[in-house]
């Protein structure tokens, strides 16, 4: 178990986050809440904790993943629900964390707005909320704003996608 590490991600609804990180090979957990960081920001905003493997999906190919299904480089009048975040737990992770930003943010031509945040504080969702893609995906909001995600998982990043994707 020494291997396996955990991030927390914040994008837009955590039902699609979920999903997104759950679909992913060397993923082995992925818990459904809300994170506020340490320090100045108090309140809490959708996100996942993702624990995973490190000897079999990358810190580097998870942010990848993070950005490229939220929209890292557009703004929006819900931050308040929907922080663009990634939640570090061990502070050696931020250095990483903005050097593989930076990295990434060469190949954007708009400014990267997702922020690198220390972890705070997390509040599990509802147990009914847990799973919401896997377990119908046929529901009109799964179609519309989660199958596209799985659907860019599976053509950009398909060595990383599960069998449990279809």
């Amino acid at each position: 178990m020494q291997n396996f590490r955990k991030i927390g991600f914040g994008g837009g609804c955590h039902w699609c986050t979920e999903a997104v990180f759950m679909a992913l090979k060397g993923v082995a957990k992925v818990e459904q809440g809300f994170i506020a960081p340490e320090g100045g920001i108090a309140n809490l905003s959708e996100a996942v904790i993702v624990h995973y493997n490190a000897e079999l999906i990358e810190l580097k190919v998870l942010l990848a993943i993070h950005l490229d299904t939220h929209q890292s480089s557009q703004n929006h009048s819900m931050r308040h629900k929907y922080r663009f975040a990634v939640y570090y737990f061990k502070n050696q992770d931020e250095d990483f964390l903005i050097s593989i930003m930076t990295e990434f943010q060469k190949e954007m031509s708009t400014p990267i707005i997702t922020a690198i945040l220390p972890f705070g504080q997390f509040k599990l969702s509802e147990e009914k909320f847990h799973n919401y893609y896997f377990n119908d995906t046929e529901k009109p909001f799964c179609k519309t704003h989660i199958s596209p995600k799985i659907k860019l998982l599976k053509e950009k990043y398909a060595k990383h996608v599960s069998t449990i994707v279809s």
